[in-house]
């Protein structure tokens, strides 16, 4: 791959990173009851905007680990115990994201059924977010796992070479 491909793909993953950063901060403030709240009354007296910070942890280093393997890419440095472990680490990241969407999902099913809320909009995106977790977390494994076969084979050439 050539380098200023590599550049543009980390390019656009820092704007992803920064998107969603600037997403999270600025959505709160757009709920109907926040409209006259205070930042305190906004960040610290919702348990569920802590649980999404929370989890939005994992999503901030799969972005990190994507953007380290878009480097090793570029140095040519794929066929590399890092670049396996960069990969192991976004799977990773995937599953910890559905384990949480999963549990949110299990809030608005328990807590917000009983109050008379229309929770099919936060359903059907927790349903496609957990979709898009799983696909990354496959392509993540299927990627691993055939790297780290190539960095086998690659270990096992040198030692014959």
């Amino acid at each position: 791959m050539k380098r200023r491909s590599t550049i543009f793909l980390q390019v656009v993953i820092v704007l992803i990173g920064i998107g969603a950063l600037a997403l999270m901060l600025w959505e709160p403030h757009l709920e109907g009851r926040n409209a006259h709240a205070t930042i305190f009354q906004i960040y610290f007296n919702d348990p569920f905007l802590a649980y999404a910070y929370t989890a939005s942890i994992a999503f901030f280093v799969a972005l990190y680990q994507a953007f380290k393997l878009l480097g090793y890419v570029g140095r040519n440095e794929v066929f590399s115990q890092r670049s396996v472990k960069a990969l192991r680490t976004i799977k990773y990241c995937a599953m910890t994201l559905v384990a949480f969407i999963l549990g949110a999902e299990a809030w608005f099913n328990i807590v917000q059924r009983g109050k008379g809320e229309d929770i099919a909009g936060g359903v059907m995106m927790g349903l496609f977010l957990i979709f898009v977790s799983v696909v990354i977390a496959t392509a993540a494994a299927v990627f691993e796992r055939t790297l780290q076969s190539a960095v086998e084979m690659k270990s096992e050439n040198d030692l014959t070479v």
